[in-house]
Formats: structure tokens, sequence, C-alpha cells
């Protein structure tokens, strides 16, 4: 039975943030509090929810932030506003999240006044706004017919050609460690555009649970006990998860596993992390140093350019807690290019010494400005003996 109620869904608010939202005068309208998005659409679905409006605590990239817009819209739910409460916010963060389809981003600690004005407004106004909205959408960048064509050819001749690689790989994986021999985190990409990004599985499934056993392994025990003290009442989370509650804001799927992306992140470089650097990490699987070193891990990711989220050569898409750092006029060019598997600051800087961010960055942007077919077929050229270099990039 469809319930009538007019109601406010409220995901992954903690208890501070809905003891406020709870005081505001929303016009009679009902706050409902769901933990994460998975749960809001599986109940509005099944219950058949008179939900009006979303208040999301999320980042802008995080799951349930601007994608999840992009889920609602794939499962064809009605068009509701959703409203987002971040804690650090300015103007580029803001201009991004209205530009991707939020309604009003609101800074922490809330405004109880102007919650209630502006979340009231938009919500009886929706469906004009929404409309208008949808007439002013940004266009991102577009591949050009001749490099979505050489992608497909170049991505699907080398699926076919290296299939036997993938079923040995695939089959070492499973025999090795219980668990799927894939997984997928979120990525930013072109204008912004977040997407699933695929690779082989080179860890445990239970990585990060296994931190506060291998406590012993942590180079910087000594350095900072509070890095790691957490881990005893709970799973693995870093500074930022846990500022915003319990639950990992940056997850990797692989079906029902997950991983804290951060974490994982941070041990794959081995370096540079303020809470975790294992030396010779045995949450790694044996297969898994292999296809890291050799970058086989990376190969599912052919997939991604055959569907259309990556090309051959472009700036390499990024992981959705390093993208929201990047929205300034500075930084933001290098999304406005194609992303790519390889690009311009892995075959100019490998095997070259260490790479500061922002060299890396000069090169997207250099990249996002000088990018043609032909540039592109370069790079595939140097790219060939970089493989063979030592360095991890």
């Amino acid at each position: 039975m469809e319930n009538k109620s007019e109601i406010i869904a409220l995901i992954d608010c903690d208890d501070a943030v809905a003891q406020v939202l709870s005081e505001c005068d929303f016009a009679s309208r009902q706050l409902m509090l769901f933990d994460n998005g998975f749960e809001f659409c599986n109940r509005w679905e099944k219950q058949k929810l008179n939900i009006v409006g979303i208040i999301s605590q999320s980042e802008i990239l995080a799951p349930s932030g601007t994608s999840f817009l992009e889920i609602l819209r794939k499962r064809k739910f009605k068009n509701v506003p959703l409203f987002l409460l971040y804690q650090h916010i300015n103007s580029n963060i803001k201009k991004l999240a209205l530009r991707g389809g939020v309604a009003e981003v609101f800074p922490l600690p809330l405004q109880k006044e102007k919650v209630e004005i502006r979340v009231n407004f938009l919500i009886n106004n929706w469906p004009e706004i929404s409309s208008k909205q949808a007439g002013k959408s940004f266009t991102p960048y577009k591949t050009p017919l001749i490099k979505r064509m050489f992608d497909v050819f170049f991505a699907g001749m080398a699926l076919l050609c290296l299939s036997p690689l993938f079923l040995i790989v695939y089959l070492l994986i499973k025999f090795e460690s219980k668990g799927p021999a894939f997984y997928y985190s979120l990525r930013v990409g072109t204008g912004y555009r977040v997407f699933k990004f695929f690779k082989f599985r080179s860890m445990y499934v239970n990585a990060d649970k296994r931190l506060k056993d291998l406590k012993y392994l942590n180079q910087y025990d000594g350095a900072d006990d509070t890095a790691t003290a957490q881990e005893d009442d709970g799973p693995f989370l870093c500074d930022e998860c846990r500022q915003a509650g319990t639950s990992c804001q940056f997850p990797i799927y692989a079906d029902k596993i997950q991983w804290c992306e951060k974490e994982y992140m941070y041990s794959k470089r081995n370096k540079g992390s303020a809470f975790i650097k294992l030396k010779d990490d045995p949450r790694i699987t044996r297969v898994g140093k292999i296809i890291r070193n050799t970058s086989i891990d990376e190969l599912p990711q052919l997939w991604n350019v055959i569907i259309g989220d990556m090309s051959i050569v472009g700036n390499r898409p990024l992981p959705l807690y390093e993208a929201e750092k990047l929205t300034t006029d500075k930084y933001s060019l290098r999304f406005m290019a194609p992303a790519g598997i390889t690009g311009l600051w892995q075959v100019e800087k490998r095997g070259k010494g260490e790479m500061s961010e922002d060299e890396r960055l000069m090169l997207d942007n250099v990249y996002a400005q000088n990018h043609s077919f032909t540039n592109d077929i370069k790079l595939i050229l140097k790219t060939i003996p970089a493989l063979f270099q030592k360095e991890s990039v």
C-alpha cells in the first residue's frame, strides 16, 4: 500500500544533524532516516513511499552525493530535490553540485531558518525549477568519432588477444583466495562524471578488517598512536570517514564485499600516509603482487573503454576524494579532457624519479589543452617501453 504522507528522506545524517532537522518546520512533512542510499532506494520502491525531498550528509562526489542522482534516474524514481549537507564548502564545489542537479548545498553546522526556507521553497516549486535546470544542463567533452572508433577497435583487439591471460589470472586469483576476481571503485572522469572503474582484485577480501592484527608492521607506530586507535572498536576508517560517521565514504565494491578506497590506495602506494604504511603488506595476495608490479591488474579497464567510460589515452580518472579537491579553475581543466588508461604524465615522468602532485596536475592540464588523435598515437607508442620500467604509476 502506498504511503500518502509526504516524506523528506534523511540519508547518512549523524545524530546532531538529524536533531537540528527534526526541529525545523517542514510544513507537516515527515522526516525518515536511512543509513545509506541502498537502503533508501529499496524501501522507497517496496513501501511505495511518497518521497518529496532528500537530504544527504555527503561529500559532493561520494556515493550519496551527485552520483546518487544518476542512480535515481536510472532506476526511474520520481524526480525530487536532493539537498547536500557539506562540512567544507567553497563556491567552486557548490557550482559543481548545482550543475550536477543538486537542489541546494548547506554548509555545516546548519542554520535552521535558512534550511527551512530553502527546503520548503524548493520542494513546493521543484517541477518548474527542475525543468529549467534541464534546459541549462552542462555538456561535457564529447569523444570525436575517429577517437571513439580507435578506442573500440584497440580495446576490442586487446581483450581478444589477452583473453587467455585474463582466464589464467582469473583462475589464479580464485584459487589463492576466496572472493570475486574483479572489483570496482567509483572514479571521476570527463566532466566530473562518476563511473565504475574495474580492476583485478589483488588483496584479500577482508583487507580492512585485518588492519588491527597487523599493527606491528605499521612503520608509523610510535609516531602517531591515535591514527589506528579506533581500529579496535570496528573496521578501519580514515579521518574523513570518521568525521562523517561510522560508515566508509569511499567504498570499493566486489559483489557484496566492500573495502575502504582511501585505505586501499594508501596501502598500494605504500607511502605518504598519515595512518598506515605496512612493510611487505600481507593483505596483498601473492598473485596480487605480481599483477600489480606488471600492471596486469589494470587490464579490466579495457572494458571501461568499450562501454565509453574512458579512452585508451587521456587523463587518469581520479578517486572521489581526490577529485573533490580539484574544483578550482587551476585544476578543473583536466576534467574537460577525455579520461584514459594511459596519458601524458605516465610516459613523461615514468622512470625519472618521484613526481610531485603539482607536476602531475600540470601535465594533465597540458594534455587537456593540446590533445588530438595524432598526439594520442604518439603517447601510445611511448607507453609501450614505459610498461617495462619498474616504477609503478
